[in-house]
């Protein structure tokens, strides 16, 4: 199918692991890229070496195949090659493009060199602060005459280029939640495009690259909403199409403050550790702030579900750990016995030494049996241990249960009828017809004879469990339970 001309981009810095924020921006580009058949790029951001945690951005990659984000440009998947028709897609690899479009302004006046320090710009903002005035660039480099400013160019005195805005226009754009935004220049500072080092700023940088790889639709987060008028205003300076705008709201936690380092799931790689699918932090990020009938999606059917055509605007969404469990403990029932027995194998590597005894297909069934016990892979673990563990059984955790009489009263059928336990239709049809006679309910009986053969009244069926732990181990457990009953009488 012949691709539309949409274009959209994910740009991450590699200054650090990938986080929640991070993986909202790819999925949502993804997501619009696959809903208008358009191209989804991935751009990296990596002008700042000092601060380059992920060179090559190997993790970045990484991270999104894993999410099963694929994109249709950018660094190959196998090394850090390029591909595409706009490549290089790495910043650092595109300096003589920035290059020259500095040289185009430079040319037609829309820059000035600003020789200003850190402690004068300093200097002047608090002074602006204390006089309650907006903080802005007062362009006292702006009017420096010809002479001047060779006289600091010879004495050596580095400099930035700045931007001079026309501060009597009015910039307007298209967001596709906020609709229509207007910009008065004339509350914004000529915003530096260079560093005194020579390098490029992330605003002029980010600029050239969606200006250049013909970018249709920016979807960035809302905290970039500051930006986007300087930039746009580069825009009109080169008379380029200015694409439309998605100012995504900022993931917030339940207190309503910023997902930071301390909010439990804000790294990507806290998730993947506690065990989290992809299928459901992709689901989850996609409806969080929404409403839909149908929650659980993939990311085929979330591109089918999201109207982009009627979005809210909204300054922050919360996340919800507790809600995400949920969309998670929906994945793992969704996947297939298979599946769910190679993604749980990270997680039973130091589990009980029985569980390497048993074949492949048979843990496999073991795991499909107890998946609805699964809220995060991590919880394998726990799940499984009772199976290889002989739980401890507690008079006290059969009366929560029910009353005395009643746990007595199972004791007494199960005695009569732990000679049926190599059949278990017959073991457990004769329990049943006979708590029936005593009018003990079903839900009674088997809660009692699952907390003697797991430790817990909540659990998979009871036959089942007799499949799972074999005749023999589920007879022991049984006489267990029963000597722990007439300990008491």
């Amino acid at each position: 199918m012949k691709k539309s001309k949409v274009r959209v981009r994910f740009a991450p810095s590699p200054t650090g692991m990938m986080h929640l924020g991070n993986v909202r921006t790819a999925l949502m580009n993804y997501i619009f890229a696959k809903q208008k058949n358009g191209i989804s790029v991935l751009r990296i951001e990596d002008t700042d070496p000092e601060r380059n945690f992920d060179p090559g951005a190997k993790h970045i990659i990484k991270d999104l195949q894993w999410l099963d984000l694929h994109y249709d440009e950018g660094p190959s998947v196998r090394d850090t090659s390029t591909q595409g028709p706009f490549k290089p897609y790495f910043q650092s690899k595109r300096l003589e493009i920035y290059q020259e479009k500095l040289n185009i302004l430079i040319k037609n006046k829309q820059v000035y060199r600003c020789f200003c320090t850190q402690e004068e710009l300093e200097k002047k903002r608090q002074r602006q602060i204390a006089l309650k005035m907006p903080p802005r660039y007062d362009r006292t480099c702006l009017d420096l005459s010809d002479d001047e400013i060779q006289k600091k160019l010879d004495s050596n005195i580095p400099f930035i280029w700045r931007v001079k805005l026309d501060h009597k226009s009015k910039i307007t754009i298209n967001d596709i939640a906020h609709k229509n935004i207007t910009f008065d220049l004339k509350n914004f500072s000529d915003f530096p495009i260079t560093r005194q080092n020579g390098t490029f700023t992330f605003m002029f940088a980010n600029f050239v690259d969606d200006m250049v790889m013909k970018i249709s639709h920016v979807l960035r987060g809302e905290d970039h909403l500051s930006n986007t008028a300087g930039q746009v205003a580069l825009y009109k300076t080169f008379n380029a199409t200015i694409p439309t705008f998605w100012h995504m709201p900022i993931l917030c936690n339940l207190d309503g403050k910023k997902l930071s380092k301390r909010d439990f799931g804000f790294s990507l790689n806290d998730l993947k550790n506690a065990g989290y699918l992809p299928e459901a932090i992709c689901n989850y990020l996609a409806i969080i702030g929404g409403s839909f009938e149908k929650e659980i999606m993939s990311l085929d059917e979330l591109s089918k579900a999201i109207n982009f055509d009627h979005l809210h605007a909204k300054g922050q969404i919360k996340y919800d750990v507790e809600k995400l469990r949920w969309v998670n403990h929906k994945w793992i029932d969704r996947y297939d016995s298979k599946k769910l027995y190679e993604a749980c194998l990270p997680y039973l590597q130091d589990l009980h030494e029985e569980i390497k005894k048993i074949p492949e297909k048979k843990l496999e069934q073991i795991i499909q049996i107890i998946k609805t016990d699964l809220i995060t892979l991590n919880d394998i673990k726990k799940t499984l241990e009772p199976y290889f563990i002989e739980p401890e059984i507690k008079q006290s955790d059969l009366i929560k249960i029910s009353d005395k009489k009643t746990v007595d009263t199972v004791s007494q059928i199960i005695q009569e009828n732990i000679k049926n336990i190599e059949n278990s239709n017959i073991f457990l049809s004769k329990l049943k017809s006979m708590s029936k006679q005593e009018g003990i309910s079903i839900k009674a009986l088997f809660s009692i004879v699952r907390i003697g053969l797991m430790g817990s009244a909540k659990g998979p069926g009871i036959s089942e469990l007799i499949e799972i732990l074999g005749t023999d181990k589920t007879k022991k457990r049984i006489e267990k339970l029963l000597e722990t009953i007439n300990k008491t009488n």
